[in-house]
């Protein structure tokens, strides 16, 4: 059953009021790099974000101040007289954002819930795509459901998937049981699949739990052809575990206790948490896809634009 919205925790739950108001914050975020050397983004990675593309609209003849790259030259010679090719930016981009609410998500240890971050960072995706004139879909999944949204540059369409986006966060209860077996990341980049095309913005926001090879070669598909952002959303608790922390955790069936002062422990979870990191940003490498990490413990808004440009 979903949270009460009266006296809400905005910490622990996103309502839809909460996730509406991040629409005029995120106007001047830009999707393209920084380029700076310090960003999550620079390098040879930062290339893969191309923004718009260019899409051909005529060819007509050369006129005095026309760039001499734009000439055609096969047209050119064909005819015996300069030709040149015009492009227009492409005004109507897809994109589509999946958004991970399984109870795995619903921890935070300092400011938010990683399922509200991720709840923040689908809104201020999808409301600044929206306003570049785009079309806006995607993809909401938690242990048990998987909601597609083909799409649309329909402001009705957008916030029917927003309110979707609020609904599956405030179901979230760490008292549901876990499902046998667990949904893993692959059941929701299936039905992705079905909603891709080319071009695309394609923005996969979760914190990578349950991924496997599978998994790998979801996502180099779509990275063929396609513009490809993982958000690995973390908490420092992944980047430092505490010696005194104790965790109860179960599959659905049998439950346990870990207790990280016990040294063995410790380090093995550490190493979990660790390697799980390092095998997403290296898909940057394997696959061509860009991660930016982002914290539960920060500010959403001011890690993307630490990320990216701000106009």
């Amino acid at each position: 059953m979903a949270v009460s919205q009266s006296h809400l925790d905005q910490r622990i739950y996103s309502d839809f009021k909460q996730l509406k108001s991040l629409q005029s914050r995120a106007r001047k975020l830009s999707f393209l790099p920084k380029q700076r050397s310090n960003s999550v983004l620079a390098g040879r990675h930062s290339s893969r974000v191309r923004g718009r593309g260019l899409s051909f609209e005529e060819l007509r003849d050369y006129r005095v101040g026309d760039d001499i790259r734009s000439i055609d030259w096969r047209v050119t010679a064909r005819t015996g007289k300069p030709h040149v090719r015009v492009y227009a930016e492409e005004k109507d981009r897809s994109a589509l954002i999946l958004i991970d609410q399984r109870v795995n998500m619903f921890f935070g240890s300092k400011l938010n819930m990683k399922s509200v971050t991720a709840s923040e960072a689908a809104a201020i995706c999808a409301y600044r795509i929206f306003e570049q004139g785009d079309r806006v879909g995607g993809v909401i999944f938690n242990d048990t459901e998987i909601k597609a949204f083909k799409p649309s540059k329909k402001p009705q369409a957008l916030e029917q998937f927003m309110h979707s986006v609020s609904d599956f966060n405030l179901a979230l209860d760490c008292n549901l049981p876990n499902p046998t077996p667990a949904m893993t990341l692959n059941e929701p980049l299936a039905a992705a699949t079905k909603l891709v095309s080319h071009d695309q913005m394609i923005i996969i926001i979760s914190d990578f739990d349950h991924v496997d090879l599978a998994t790998e070669q979801y996502l180099a598909q779509m990275a063929a052809h396609n513009d490809v952002i993982l958000c690995l959303v973390s908490d420092d608790i992944n980047h430092q575990l505490p010696n005194d922390l104790t965790l109860s955790v179960s599959d659905g069936e049998q439950q346990m206790i870990l207790d990280t002062s016990h040294k063995d422990v410790h380090q093995r979870m550490q190493e979990t948490f660790t390697k799980r990191t390092n095998k997403i940003k290296n898909w940057q490498l394997s696959i061509g896809v860009t991660v930016i990490e982002l914290s539960a413990c920060e500010d959403t808004l001011s890690q993307f634009s630490s990320a990216f440009a701000v106009g």
